[in-house]
């Protein structure tokens, strides 16, 4: 089939290699030159695992190409996805020019009929108004279709190429039938094409990322209790994640969740409950739990330092908000560095891919370690920020002796309390008794345990 899709960012660029994948020509537009050309090269602006040599070889085969032409793209192609920001606005709500913009300038390029796909996140009644600027603006027929993405980043090509399901909102047969064509080679397994009305389409994509979310803040608020209580929420994740009706994705206590999605949507969710007269109390609190959560995780390393990290240095572990990917987005990352440099800290940090990402955020303001080891020399304590795999099995001698201070906050619960203090470190973790300065003692007095047991 023939495509083409508005928008190279991480939502586009991913949906446009993927349908290239499948056979599909398909033509990504921009209207940034260079970005084009990088891509034209090769050069792809995001780290998503596989993503690149999709790329590569579907551009190499002829299926995939890039261009600022936008309507040579609309000539060529029967499917139009717009695929452009959303960002959020100081109020909340989702800024929507960028999606008008692009829809305009489809209706202009139209020579026959098309079918008009909103892949951007976008609130419930943007079809609406994106019907409205294309019939104003040609007399060829078209149908609007809501096809919303559920991407996980660092797995979001698996996640494309391999779908639980796909949600197509559209009020034509014919339009349906399209997209219903267009991704039958990714549902051979059986999983549904779900077809809905556009409104409830729009919904969905929001409610998805809203519940999630909620599992998130959820399971912080259990560990902030837990921690009151003396409880341990490792234990207690396992005992409620087991239950079939609960599962256990999403539902890891942590630094909360970050990212292009969740804080936005949620907010954009909230906002959409205010212009229509109801407060949504629900998101309201997992919005401002996931705030809460980083702040009480600098709280309690500024309470052990006691009030004072002037001077100090902090090797942090993990700048991305997630792992097996670049995007600082709403980071925990970035809220913790910027506390700690405003109280004269020093940072030194480590991030496999997201090292390039944060010097355009903070310059050279931190210091970015070429591995996770030197990141630890000399450090006051280690900050562990974002669970990358190898930073779950260290060399713990070789740490200790790096640190000034053998102490560690573990904003993602990635080692066992009762061995961290035989090792000889100070301890502190989300929602679990830490092993502090006396325990460490105490645990080191009768016997020493390998770097690695």
């Amino acid at each position: 089939m023939k495509v083409c899709v508005v928008g190279t960012g991480y939502v586009g660029l991913v949906a446009g290699t993927c349908l290239a994948e499948m056979g599909n020509d398909v033509i990504c537009v921009d209207n940034n030159p260079a970005k084009v050309e990088a891509l034209q090269q090769g050069h792809v602006p995001i780290y998503e695992p596989g993503l690149e040599e999709l790329i590569r070889s579907n551009t190499k085969e002829g299926r995939l190409s890039f261009t600022s032409n936008l309507t040579e793209a609309v000539s060529a192609a029967l499917i139009c996805i717009i695929a452009v920001g959303t960002p959020e606005r100081e109020d909340g709500s989702a800024d929507l020019s960028a999606v008008y913009a692009v829809a305009r300038q489809i209706a202009t390029a139209m020579d026959g009929y098309r079918v008009i796909v909103t892949k951007s996140t976008v609130p419930v009644g943007t079809a609406d108004a994106i019907r409205a600027i294309v019939a104003e603006t040609t007399q060829h027929e078209f149908a609007i279709v809501s096809n919303p993405e559920f991407l996980k980043q660092g797995a979001a090509v698996d996640d494309f190429l391999k779908p639980d399901r796909v949600v197509i909102g559209a009020d034509s047969q014919r339009a349906f039938d399209i997209m219903r064509e267009l991704y039958g080679p990714f549902l051979r397994t059986g999983n549904p094409i779900i077809n809905m009305d556009i409104k409830s389409a729009e919904m969905t994509k929001y409610a998805a990322n809203a519940f999630l979310a909620t599992k998130i803040s959820f399971i912080n608020e259990m560990s902030t209790l837990c921690e009151k209580v003396g409880a341990d929420i490792s234990m207690v994740r396992t005992g409620i994640s087991t239950d079939s009706r609960i599962g256990a994705q999403f539902l890891f206590p942590g630094l909360g969740y970050g990212g292009s999605c969740f804080p936005k949507d949620v907010k954009a969710l909230i906002k959409t409950g205010q212009d229509n007269g109801h407060t949504m109390h629900i998101l309201n609190a997992v919005d401002s739990k996931n705030d809460q959560q980083r702040q009480d995780f600098i709280d309690n390393v500024l309470a052990y330092f006691k009030g004072d990290v002037a001077g100090k240095t902090f090797a942090l572990w993990g700048l991305a908000f997630k792992p097996r990917t670049d995007d600082l987005r709403e980071a925990p990352s970035k809220t913790i560095i910027e506390t700690l440099l405003a109280k004269g800290a020093k940072i030194k940090a480590f991030d496999p891919k997201a090292a390039v990402t944060a010097r355009q955020i903070f310059g050279n303001t931190i210091t970015y370690s070429e591995n996770s080891y030197d990141a630890l020399e000399d450090a006051d304590a280690l900050l562990l920020v974002t669970e990358w795999n190898e930073f779950r099995r260290p060399d713990f001698e070789k740490m200790k002796k790096l640190m000034k201070r053998a102490v560690i906050f573990d904003g993602r619960n990635q080692y066992e309390v009762e061995r961290m203090g035989r090792r000889g470190f100070e301890y502190y973790c989300i929602g679990r008794p830490g092993v502090d300065a006396a325990e460490v003692a105490s645990a080191c007095e009768p016997q020493k345990e390998s770097a690695n047991a």
